[in-house]
């Protein structure tokens, strides 16, 4: 990282991860086999972050744009939030002129949102609603998130010590994404209501896949609410010092999910979108 970091004026931290890496090891005794983990969530969102702010601090590099998340909370029953809410301490400490971007799921071509529900309804027969998927989401589109790291680095001394929160322009439940994805799909999968603590039995299982659908952190983190801090109104009515910045704030108009997400999804469609059009077949 050194090397790479050592030449930079500006250097912008996108490292995360919401599951641990596993590898497999030998053992002396049966089955002869066990998993043991590589890399860890708390490595990937809390030392690596850490590690970057303090290679930029001994390099003096002028800024430095760590990308959390608006999910990062000291108290929530994911590690993954608490993570990136711990990652985002550690960097303010070893950098504290950092900015942090703290978006909500964003959503685009190889989102883990979107594609996630025509994903399971590919795979399985029935989908999984945690809680009755009735926590709520504010997805954003991940151009737009892109758009806003692209000024700051237009301007970083504007935005140094300081937050910039991103989100989309409506909330919705999950189960109402649920439906707007098969709705585009065409997929007709069963929507289960499932509570935590049963999914988190598919969630041990699936937890070992190389690319995991499911874990049981994953799981706890959509039970809750994964929305902005505040209310636009709250964010409007901020004093001028210390403000938290929005993507409005940056000239970011937020995308409506309608307007981007058939690009991506009528792939998962039977035939894909031409099946539904006369003269094709």
């Amino acid at each position: 990282m050194a090397d790479l970091i050592a030449d930079a004026d500006i250097v912008i931290n996108l490292i995360g991860k919401y599951y641990d890496t596993k590898k497999l090891e030998d053992t002396p005794s049966f089955p002869y086999l066990k998993y043991s983990v590589s890399t860890s969530v708390h490595e990937a969102n809390v030392e690596v972050p850490k590690t970057i702010a303090e290679l930029c601090t001994e390099m003096q590099v002028d800024n430095l744009i760590h990308v959390s998340s608006a999910a990062a909370n000291p108290d929530s029953s994911s590690e993954w939030a608490r993570t990136k809410f711990e990652g985002e301490e550690e960097v303010l400490k070893a950098y504290p002129w950092a900015t942090i971007v703290r978006p909500t799921q964003m959503f685009g071509h190889e989102d883990k949102l979107l594609n996630w529900f025509a994903n399971m309804a590919d795979r399985f027969p029935v989908v999984p609603l945690i809680d009755g998927g009735h926590a709520l989401t504010q997805p954003v589109w991940v151009d737009d998130v892109a758009k806003v790291i692209n000024r700051i680095v237009d301007d970083p001394e504007m935005f140094e010590g300081r937050r910039v929160d991103c989100f989309g322009p409506q909330d919705y439940s999950y189960a109402e994404l649920a439906r707007f994805v098969y709705d585009i799909t065409g997929q007709n999968p069963t929507l289960s209501e499932i509570p935590v603590p049963v999914a988190k039995y598919a969630g041990n299982l699936l937890q070992y896949e190389g690319n995991p659908y499911m874990t049981p952190d994953l799981i706890d983190l959509w039970s809750e609410d994964y929305l902005p801090e505040m209310t636009a109104e709250e964010y409007e009515a901020q004093p001028v010092k210390d403000k938290v910045f929005t993507m409005k704030d940056l000239g970011v108009e937020a995308t409506p999910i309608e307007k981007v997400a058939f690009r991506y999804l009528h792939r998962f469609r039977k035939g894909g979108h031409f099946l539904l059009a006369g003269g094709y077949h």
